[in-house]
């Protein structure tokens, strides 16, 4: 188990496919991570709330970097401290360090509301509010274990400015 994206430094790492999109982030951009959780010592259902975001420093696959940049900015990065982990994954690992105005926020944002698949089955999607920010995605506002999501041209602004003022 590793802690995966790692807030102190502001490092994320990820060798699965589904994030080989996150290698095309640029500096400046904001990276927006969310996690599942519930109340703790009260009620509180679980639901996906934003934990934290990168300001984007660099972004790339690992055979991008040089080693001394490897050390430098992502010594902190679990899939880059092993070296067996690292010699396995390098050639598919998406890396992104995040600026010091990253942050992990000290109090979580909702940002799910439960709705249905196209079976009727409960999931998670993006609540309405939180549409409203960052848009519906084409539609796709499922965010239950969903790959990368990128804010379109119209939202992006309005998503900038609600992420910034989290800090």
């Amino acid at each position: 188990m590793h802690v995966e994206p790692e807030f102190e430094t502001f490092t994320y790492g990820d060798p699965t496919p589904v994030k080989q999109g996150l290698r095309r982030l640029e500096p400046g951009d904001l990276l927006v991570f969310y996690a599942g959780l519930r109340g703790w010592d009260f009620e509180s259902p679980p639901a996906l709330y934003i934990v934290g975001f990168f300001e984007v420093e660099r972004a790339g696959l690992a055979p991008d970097f040089s080693a001394s940049e490897l050390g430098r900015l992502f010594a902190a990065n679990f899939h880059v401290q092993h070296r067996d982990v690292f010699g396995r994954q390098r050639e598919r690992l998406v890396l992104v360090k995040g600026t010091p105005r990253s942050r992990l926020l000290e109090r979580a944002v909702l940002l799910s509301e439960m709705g249905v698949d196209r079976k009727g089955r409960p999931l998670k999607v993006m609540s309405q509010a939180m549409r409203e920010i960052f848009g519906n995605f084409d539609g796709k506002v499922s965010i239950q274990r969903s790959p990368p999501r990128w804010v379109r041209e119209g939202n992006v602004v309005r998503a900038e400015r609600f992420i910034r003022s989290l800090m």
